[in-house]
């Protein structure tokens, strides 16, 4: 027998670094995040969050609630791999970055992000010994938003870096945690690589009102999207190949259209008798001298089918 474990250990030395680029190419990471620019991430994330005594691992966009991610998770990656062409062997002493950035949620700007977490200057794949410039912040999706992206990109580091210009100190401060990859990658491209990438999806839950309200100091958020009303040519006399009724009740009110229903249904139902039982074969009774549409309803009827029977 071959261990799951040691089936995921090849993977990730073998296709792995692909198939997690098609992944992150399909959901648009690359595009949100470095614009044409793609990288292969060579560096596996083990990222993990703790909520109780459950454990949810950060993969490639699978769904965690707010509710789950409300304390930094635990990241493990190794640090001793080498990326250079080069080089042979393992580095030994080894400086990373970690950040973890949302570019759907932004309230103010569509074309930046929101950064939940930055942590700079990690040696040796050892995060608490980092500098952690930017403290973590839970995901806050808004009501009616969707589904959002939070996605954590580790960058490996040629030297120390004066990461100095991202340090916050208010951690609900929402404007000053407005980033860009972009911007920060073109800032330190000469010294930084991207190497790792994991991202998970999130939504509203019922724990967001009150770290509205309490954190962030904000009211809280609520998205409505008012749908256009649906065009309907105009009204022709003589339609063709089209039902008659179904045409009609397309220019008729529709409250009095299900008042119409509704009332038919009622009609056939006594608040102290038992119904009449249906037809046993509904289809073997003929249906004579109608027109087509009323015949097509009354098959529809005795079948149990239609719109009268969702009312």
């Amino acid at each position: 027998q071959i261990h799951i474990d040691q089936v995921r250990i090849d993977w990730l030395e073998t296709n792995g670094p692909f198939h997690i680029k098609q992944i992150a190419e399909h959901y648009g990471v690359y595009e949100h995040l470095f614009g044409n620019a793609f990288f292969v991430p060579r560096v596996a994330l083990n990222i993990q969050y703790q909520c109780g005594e459950s454990l949810h691992h950060v993969r490639f966009g699978n769904i965690l609630k707010p509710s789950e991610t409300q304390l930094p998770p635990r990241v493990q990656f190794d640090a001793n791999i080498n990326l250079t062409c080069n080089s042979k062997g393992k580095d030994v002493q080894s400086l990373w970055s970690l950040l973890l950035t949302n570019p759907d949620g932004h309230f103010e700007q569509n074309e930046k992000e929101y950064c939940h977490w930055f942590v700079g200057n990690i040696p040796n794949g050892d995060l608490k010994s980092g500098d952690e410039l930017i403290p973590y912040l839970q995901p806050f999706p808004a009501k009616a938003t969707g589904y959002q992206r939070y996605i954590f990109i580790l960058y490996k580091q040629t030297n120390r870096i004066n990461f100095s210009q991202y340090r916050q100190i208010d951690p609900y401060d929402l404007p000053a945690r407005t980033f860009r990859t972009l911007d920060f990658y073109r800032q330190y491209q000469d010294h930084i690589t991207p190497a790792g990438l994991a991202f998970f999806q999130s939504d509203w839950d019922a724990s967001l009102p009150e770290f509205y309200h309490k954190k962030l100091q904000l009211q809280h958020p609520v998205f409505e999207y008012h749908f256009p009303a649906s065009y309907i040519r105009e009204q022709e006399w003589f339609p063709l190949r089209k039902p008659f009724n179904t045409y009609m009740d397309k220019y008729r009110d529709s409250a009095l259209i299900r008042k119409e229903y509704l009332i038919r249904k009622f009609a056939n139902t006594h608040p102290f008798e038992e119904s009449e039982a249906p037809l046993r074969f509904p289809n073997a009774h003929p249906i004579n001298d109608v027109p087509s549409w009323l015949g097509t309803e009354i098959r529809k009827d005795r079948l149990g089918w239609g719109r009268i029977n969702d009312v």
